[in-house]
């Protein structure tokens, strides 16, 4: 299964970004020569272009689907709305529609559910999840009182990704050392399972610097947390939503939460 992107920076000149129609078919072209093959399974697009129109964005890559030269389209990091403008246009035209979202979600990042959780549901979008242990911060190795680990992603390049405050982190990371104890894995294992058994979830995407990372992360499947369990990492990790989704939350009844 072949899975690459473009829109993002592939050098200096005006057309070396974006998603404009020069530009995809040009980096689809480079992608295939690259990867050594005639097709991409899916093809994302790593984040949404305000300035192209989406009618050219998406009538281009309908043009690759029918072409063969990639077989299912997928977008990245959009919003609600850009998605759904996107599915929008797709469906006007009858032209092929994103199936897929690479998305940011952790226990530690919960703000996909707001939003991008009801969307996909609805419109049946598979969400692929980007560092679902929220930049290393969920593999248990940074806990109250210590220093970032030498050889960690945060230690090597510090600054990167979302802020989370310090005191959350460890509630979270304490109630994941509790669970883990009690379903005999890592803290890891469970912070990944726990995205799993999510809505609208399809995969989680890994990333491994050594094969026993490897073999520790492949083996969160094939088990379940149980319901108290989940309550728990929910309670936990829980986040105060932003305005316009706490003013939904406080009716229900017309805006069904889903998680």
């Amino acid at each position: 299964f072949i899975s690459t992107k473009a829109t993002f920076s592939m050098g200096s000149g005006p057309n070396d970004f974006g998603s404009s129609r020069h530009h995809l078919i040009k980096q689809c072209e480079e992608s295939l020569r690259r990867l050594q093959t005639d097709y991409i399974d899916l093809y994302h697009m790593h984040g949404f272009d305000g300035v192209t129109p989406v009618e050219e964005t998406l009538r281009t890559l309908d043009d690759l689907v029918q072409s063969g030269k990639v077989r299912y389209i997928a977008c990245s990091n959009f919003s609600g709305w850009h998605l759904m403008k996107s599915l929008a246009v797709s469906e006007r035209y009858g032209w092929n529609k994103y199936i897929a979202h690479q998305a940011y979600y952790s226990l530690i990042g919960r703000e996909y559910e707001w939003e991008l959780m009801p969307l996909a549901l609805d419109q049946k979008i598979g969400t692929m999840v980007w560092s679902p242990l929220g930049w290393g911060r969920l593999t248990g190795k940074l806990r109250r009182g210590q220093t970032v680990p030498e050889g960690t992603r945060l230690k090597n390049i510090p600054g990167t990704g979302p802020e989370v405050p310090d005191e959350y982190l460890y509630t979270v990371v304490d109630a994941l050392e509790e669970v883990s104890k009690e379903v005999g894995k890592t803290v890891p294992q469970v912070a990944l399972n726990w995205l799993l058994q999510r809505p609208t979830v399809a995969n989680i995407i890994i990333g491994a610097r050594t094969e026993e990372q490897l073999k520790q992360n492949l083996a969160v499947t094939g088990w379940n947390l149980n319901p108290q369990q989940v309550a728990r990492l929910d309670g936990a990790s829980a986040q105060r939503p932003v305005y316009p989704y706490w003013h939904q939350r406080q009716n229900t009844a017309l805006n069904p939460v889903v998680v």
